[in-house]
């Protein structure tokens, strides 16, 4: 079976190209390079260079490729930046989710597994959040992914009674971390790991915003989950969806307990051996103490599991920068 990964180019949609490879299904790239990376799709893979926002190309590389499903991982995924660039931020992550259902629907393709994010809760109030934990998000980039996820319910409403209904799931995640292929890097000037590595093959020393919150050594706590388990779980959901099985609305792919900022600079740390002690600066606005979500729904439906270690989400991620020159 044949599915079009959007975004393939980029760091996570690659590595879930790789997975659908490795589990026997045959991906198709579609990617306008304005964040991924060529190189980052295998050779032996069709990549179709262009935008999601184009309707004809959209549909056109659908039935060429004659896919059955869609992996939609495509989109402007900088919150903080989102703030100033709403427009951009809507048209590439509300129009063209839009532009993609549309298409499929010209095509007769109805099954799609959506990148969300953990970004859909904003800030909650509870220390674990569930999939029905309320949805507040605090940027642009957030709403953008709610309104993504209320796209596809709404499709799927619209064509419950139709030769091809809609069937959909949405991911959501939080910090994606590591690498399970040495070529392929995160390459985002906003995460976390890609910053520290940064900074200390620059000879530089990473810094931590805030150390008075209200955890065990006083720095945020958040899920951060490996690229690698991340892409298994977009596969299993289309796989799920192949064998006619149900699916949720969203999985939370959490990890049920998190990591500080101050544990994953021991990693560092350890795993890169430099030895550096963290300079402390002033919190960042908005920040909330702690965030983890519990992944227990997809455990029970996509074989989600933390597969890795700290230690070796940092090892995977620093070797495959290391490897990038």
């Amino acid at each position: 079976m044949t599915w079009r990964v959007t975004g393939g180019a980029g760091y996570i949609g690659s590595h879930v190209v790789r997975a659908l490879s490795e589990a026997g299904l045959t991906p198709v790239v579609l990617d306008d390079l304005s964040s991924g990376v060529a190189s980052f799709v295998p050779e032996d893979v069709a990549f179709v260079r262009g935008s999601i926002l184009d309707r004809e190309l959209v549909e056109r590389t659908l039935r060429e490729h004659e896919v059955q499903g869609v992996i939609h991982v495509a989109g402007y995924k900088y919150a903080g930046v989102s703030v100033q660039r709403p427009l951009h931020t809507y048209a590439q992550n509300v129009e063209g989710t839009r532009v993609i259902l549309e298409a499929m629907a010209a095509a007769g393709v109805a099954n799609i597994v959506f990148s969300s994010s953990a970004a859909v809760f904003g800030t909650p109030d509870v220390p674990l959040v569930v999939e029905g934990t309320p949805k507040r998000p605090a940027s642009p980039y957030g709403e953008s992914k709610l309104i993504g996820e209320w796209l596809l319910r709404d499709e799927a409403v619209a064509t419950a009674g139709s030769a091809n209904p809609l069937v959909h799931t949405s991911l959501r995640y939080f910090n994606v971390v590591g690498s399970a292929d040495p070529t392929v890097h995160d390459v985002s000037p906003h995460n976390l790991f890609p910053i520290v590595f940064e900074k200390l093959l620059a000879g530089e020393t990473p810094r931590i915003n805030g150390d008075d919150y209200a955890t065990e050594d006083g720095t945020n706590v958040r899920d951060y989950v490996h690229v690698g388990d991340i892409a298994l779980a977009h596969v299993a959901a289309a796989q799920r969806m192949i064998a006619g099985r149900p699916v949720e609305a969203a999985y939370n792919l959490g990890s049920g307990d998190g990591l500080s900022v101050r544990q994953i600079m021991d990693a560092m740390a350890r795993v890169t051996g430099i030895d550096f002690t963290p300079e402390i600066g002033p919190r960042r606005p908005g920040d909330p103490d702690r965030i983890v979500a519990t992944g227990e729904l997809a455990a029970r439906d996509l074989d989600w599991r933390m597969r890795h270690t700290v230690d070796e989400m940092v090892r995977s991620g620093w070797e495959a920068r290391r490897n990038a020159g």
